[in-house]
């Protein structure tokens, strides 16, 4: 396994390992054991100690995990402790570790927040309101989860989302100035902190051709056009709106703000589909999910590839700070 070295004094990184049933224990360990040392212990794991002591045996790193920091979050009983399984048991157990992690965060115990990957249907099963890590971390902080955006990092983009996980229906109703503008600064807020101070920042529109004129729709003049106009008010570059495709196809943007969630995860899962890194920005926490599941079929086969876990803590360690440079 290749070491991986961060920089100097490197920030604190809490690492919660997501559902237990899934692959999140394995990468997270893997990703632990490519580092250094040093950078090591700059990490504290969240997450039930059973499953990791599991894990860590049956990949011979029983004693990294005794060196390692761990705080022993989100217990699950023996019974659905079995990797695979989509059990409530281990949705609420992601929930409580990522939850933890959040915390000590907020507390200044850790800089930044990795959360390995959840499952949503186990979450739901435990009967939990949740919509991705973006919301935990609003409910968390406090703060409203409307202003707390979700960034995809990977294949040379940046793309945040002004709306995410809901039906097109109701991310078109709740589309407005304000809100596509919030998304907008959250993402400049967030490149600042991953090493680009003066981003160029592209918005999509909504419709095909950002309505062209309104031959497509008034969709545009009324909730995108306003908000760039208040974004170049306030100091920033931005460029829009224009069509999502010819924007991408341009590649001269540091960040772009997508209006739905397929047009910001589609160009991200096709250029990287394994190895983005997903983050919630626009709270006082930032947290960086990886950008693929929990892939509940190879969970304890022990093949499962860490390199997402590890290009995230990259991302924010700042060694990464230029990915998404086009």
């Amino acid at each position: 396994m290749t070491s991986t070295t961060l920089p100097a004094a490197p920030p604190r990184l809490a690492l919660a390992v997501g559902d237990p049933n899934g692959i999140g224990p394995e990468i997270a360990l893997k990703a632990l054991a490519a580092l250094t040392a040093p950078a090591r212990q700059r990490v504290t794991l969240y997450g039930p100690a059973a499953v990791l002591e599991r894990t860590a045996s049956q990949l011979g790193l029983s004693a990294l995990l005794r060196a390692q920091r761990m705080v022993d979050a989100g217990a699950l009983s023996a019974q659905a402790a079995q990797p695979g399984r989509v059990d409530p048991e281990a949705g609420a157990s992601a929930v409580a570790s990522a939850s933890a992690a959040i915390e000590a965060c907020r507390r200044g115990d850790a800089e930044a927040v990795i959360a390995c990957p959840h499952h949503e249907t186990a979450i739901h099963q435990a009967g939990m309101a949740f919509s991705g890590y973006p919301s935990l971390v609003a409910r968390v902080c406090g703060q409203p989860e409307d202003r707390v955006f979700l960034m995809l990092v990977g294949g040379g983009l940046r793309i945040v989302h002004a709306t995410l996980h809901e039906s097109v229906a109701h991310a078109l109703g709740r589309l407005r100035p304000a809100l596509v503008a919030a998304a907008a600064r959250a993402g400049v807020q967030a490149c600042a902190r991953l090493g680009i101070a003066d981003p160029r920042v592209g918005v999509f529109g909504i419709n095909p051709h950002a309505s062209e004129g309104g031959l497509f729709g008034a969709e545009d003049a009324l909730h995108v056009e306003p908000a760039v106009q208040a974004l170049r008010a306030g100091g920033l570059r931005v460029d829009g709106p224009l069509g999502a495709d010819l924007l991408l196809a341009q590649r001269r943007h540091d960040l772009y703000v997508a209006m739905l969630h397929d047009q910001g995860h589609i160009p991200v899962k096709l250029l990287a589909p394994n190895s983005a890194s997903a983050l919630s920005i626009g709270a006082q926490v930032l947290l960086s999910s990886v950008g693929h599941g929990s892939a509940m079929d190879i969970a304890g086969r022990g093949i499962a590839d860490p390199g997402a876990v590890l290009r995230t803590i990259s991302l924010l360690s700042g060694t990464a700070a230029q990915e998404g440079a086009a």
